[in-house]
């Protein structure tokens, strides 16, 4: 896929640190229970840590008990890409930016109690936080 935000590997490298790259450019992920942005309560907006596309408000943010901050959808569903993802011997689906190509996380559809039913599973590292004034 053409991605409105493309750059090399050497400048992705001079932008993110060492984990954000390893997180939106290799799809690795944060251990769980890490990350800064897991018990963040505030009213915002969330957006790619790659090239700042706005992902998910905080309205949709819930407590999951995975480890990882949690979503029930995108600010629209343009935001994001969703592709199938067979590695480590499953099959998830794995969610990507969908302005860079940045790997965000995965969507899991045990959001229950949710309005979709879906988790949106996401790696602080990945996203950016923006409080309302």
């Amino acid at each position: 896929m053409d991605y409105e935000v493309a750059k090399t590997d050497d400048e992705w490298h001079a932008e993110l640190d060492d984990e954000q790259y390893a997180v939106l450019r290799e799809a690795a992920t944060e251990r769980p229970f890490s990350g800064e942005l897991l018990d963040e309560e505030r009213a915002g907006l969330y957006t790619c840590a790659g090239c700042g596309n706005e992902l998910f408000l905080s309205g949709t943010k819930f407590d999951a008990h995975c480890g990882w901050p949690s979503f029930y959808e995108s600010v629209r569903p343009d935001a994001v890409e969703l592709l199938e993802d067979r590695a480590h011997g499953m099959v998830r689906t794995e969610v990507r930016c969908a302005r860079c190509g940045g790997h965000l996380g995965h969507v899991f559809p045990d959001g229950f109690g949710t309005p979709t039913g879906d988790r949106y599973c996401m790696n602080s590292l990945a996203l950016n936080f923006t409080p309302e004034d």
